[in-house]
């Protein structure tokens, strides 16, 4: 699970009140049974619409029941998602194109960071790095331009040279790489069973590789199998606590990929 900030990892869920937490969309919500355990991903539709909807056909598909992780690099990724089980594969759709960074409205956003150079924050669970107030002050449209930031849990989709190659692979990150920003669609983050992708097995590929088994949407499950889920929200009091907590305790070493975001059973 995703710990919160200013609390060390494998701690407890933080207290709050119930307005501190929210449910998650079970239309924007994958549920991914794996070797090492559940992994839920919260989509975000707002930074990369075509990549969710892409995901979201092929969980529908099947396409993903039974792919192994086939190239996972310790302090990196886990990749998974070739209809092959190899770099370079795809479904039969054709690819999509790079959606490397979106605008969206204000209040949707939670921001965190204030420089003078960027804003940094966060759309649900999943973050982001935005261009300053000042620069966004300098033109007409209030929508915060902004992209995807690779931080550990944030679930990103895969492609080949082309920018425009991304198709069915999708790679879940097990440590920051910001390098990897304005570089590949981030299509959301891991809200719990992030000990689970830390934990697949090695390799290019594993000698042994860990598999996704099923792959389904929350909204397909039958209630009584839905695993019963509240993420903390990002915009709530408790956690904007934290954050300042977090840049008390870290100063000026302090990134936006320092601070997680926990998910707890109702």
């Amino acid at each position: 699970m995703i710990a919160v900030a200013g609390l060390l990892m494998g701690a407890g869920p933080p207290p709050g009140a119930s307005g501190d937490w929210r449910p998650l969309d079970p239309d924007n919500t994958v549920v991914i049974g794996t070797t090492k355990g559940q992994v839920i991903v919260e989509l975000r539709p707002e930074f990369a619409p075509q990549g969710v909807a892409r995901i979201r056909q092929l969980v529908r598909e099947g396409v993903y029941d039974g792919l192994q992780f086939h190239r996972v690099l310790d302090g990196f990724v886990a990749q998974t998602g070739n209809p092959n089980n190899r770099d370079g594969g795809a479904s039969k759709h054709p690819d999509l194109p790079p959606e490397f960074s979106f605008r969206i409205a204000p209040e949707l956003a939670a921001v965190v960071v204030e420089r003078s150079d960027a804003r940094e924050g966060f759309v649900g669970a999943t973050p982001f790095q935005a261009v300053s107030a000042a620069e966004q002050a300098l033109r007409p449209d209030p929508r915060i331009r902004g992209w995807g930031a690779y931080c550990p849990g944030v679930v990103g989709m895969g492609r080949q040279a082309d920018p425009g190659t991304a198709n069915s692979e999708i790679f879940f990150m097990r440590a920051p790489a910001r390098r990897l920003d304005h570089e590949y669609t981030v299509v959301g983050r891991v809200v719990a069973g992030q000990s689970a992708i830390n934990t697949v097995a090695v390799g290019e590929p594993p000698k042994v590789p860990d598999l996704m088994l099923k792959v389904r949407m929350l909204a397909d499950l039958p209630p009584p199998e839905r695993p019963s889920l509240e993420v903390m929200d990002t915009r709530g009091p408790a956690f904007q606590a934290r954050v300042a907590a977090l840049k008390r305790e870290k100063g000026a070493a302090f990134t936006i990929c320092d601070v997680e975001v926990v998910s707890r059973v109702r």
